[in-house]
């Protein structure tokens, strides 16, 4: 197997470097002159900056043919060569591991999916070293190094020590999963909950590009949201920032898994909606699937579930707007499956619910398959090589 160039370390060694390739990386190509501007940066520094990423490849620059000006030559332009390293995605859920070899600009090159046979973090891991020994030697044709892995995990997790503090879809407890990755795979690890994780590609590559503060809400199994706040992902002093499927919007509502009544989570997330469903109709239903099949034909107590569900989301959206005033809210998730039954509801409790000007809020759904969380999981990698203490 192709070694990677695990000892490979970024150019950039100042902010302005910084900054400077984050910027091209995420809205160029650009000519250098606008690569200034948006930074606020003088030319001099912009050119300073970018030398040292050109010389190691990171960066090219040439003319833009199509973009030719009525006289004198075409603009040149700087943009990141997206082959010059690449890196793993592992997004890890209840019953499947799912990984993804992306390059530099997180383009999926090659996506794999492996059932988990439990869920004991020991089985986990051996999944996991296992899928990515299956990704590294798909990138054996490559001449470029692997240079990063990105894991993502629903629940409380503390990026900077590497640590799953909890996980109720797993059950897990205070596992030192990048630790322990790095150890198997060899790779530098980054691990991070799975919606600050696709937060971080929707910031970077996604529907949050050039946006300085916006919400991502993933609607499915768990109502998760990820907060751009000043341009950075935050997640709080203690790593559970954005936890709004465990607001409450009806004190009388039912109990939530997490000890409180009417949480958004408790009434909109998949197992509530299956429950309720059955509750309504009195069907013997497996799986949401069946649920979504009952209510799109026309059965009303399950399209009322699934209305209801609308409603919590909606107020779930519109506090995010009250308390953090977001250019833009981006709906995403398995959950959007369902997305006819309540787009509705989400709107007008969403319209209702918001104060003032929050109203104004850009409220819009990004749907994505599964393999785009494991590519959030990618951009946390990339971005950990970029920039190795990202502020959040």
């Amino acid at each position: 197997m192709r070694p990677t160039s695990r000892a490979e370390t970024f150019p950039a060694n100042t902010p302005a470097a910084s900054q400077v390739f984050t910027t091209v990386l995420s809205q160029g190509p650009l000519p250098r002159l606008e690569v200034a501007r948006r930074v606020g940066l003088s030319p001099a520094a912009v050119t300073k900056a970018v030398r040292p990423l050109i010389e190691a490849g990171y960066l090219v620059e040439g003319a833009d043919e199509e973009a030719r000006p009525a006289l004198g030559r075409p603009a040149n332009l700087v943009r990141v060569d997206g082959g010059r390293a690449l890196f793993i995605g592992v997004k890890v859920t209840g019953d499947e591991i799912i990984g993804v070899l992306t390059d530099l600009c997180c383009r999926i090159r090659v996506a794999r999916h492996l059932p988990l046979p439990d869920r004991e973090p020991k089985t986990v891991l051996a999944s996991i070293t296992e899928l990515v020994q299956r990704l590294l030697a798909e990138a054996d044709g490559s001449t470029a190094p692997v240079l990063g892995l990105g894991i993502a995990v629903s629940g409380d997790v503390d990026r900077g020590e590497g640590a799953v503090r909890y996980s109720p879809f797993l059950g897990w407890r205070d596992v030192p999963l990048a630790e322990l990755a790095a150890m198997t795979t060899g790779l530098p690890v980054t691990v991070d909950n799975d919606v600050r994780a696709l937060t971080v590609a929707e910031q970077w590559f996604g529907a949050g590009v050039g946006l300085s503060d916006f919400a991502v809400v993933t609607v499915g199994a768990g109502i998760g949201c990820g907060l751009v706040v000043h341009g950075r992902v935050v997640a709080g002093a203690h790593g559970v920032a954005g936890e709004i499927g465990h607001v409450t919007v009806d004190p009388a509502g039912p109990l939530c898994h997490c000890g409180n009544r009417g949480c958004v989570e408790a009434i909109a997330g998949e197992a509530a909606i299956v429950r309720q469903v059955r509750e309504a109709t009195g069907a013997e239903l497996p799986d949401a699937a069946a649920a979504l099949h009952l209510a799109r034909e026309g059965v009303a107590g399950a399209r009322d579930v699934y209305a209801r569900a609308g409603e919590a989301i909606g107020r779930g959206i519109a506090t995010v707007a009250n308390l953090l005033g977001p250019e833009r809210v981006i709906i995403s998730g398995e959950g959007l499956a369902a997305y006819d039954l309540f787009a509705e509801q989400i709107r007008d409790a969403f319209v209702a619910a918001a104060f003032g000007s929050a109203a104004q809020c850009d409220v819009r759904t990004h749907p994505l398959p599964f393999d785009e969380w494991a590519r959030g999981a990618a951009a946390t990698a990339i971005q950990s090589f970029i920039t190795p203490h990202p502020s959040r």
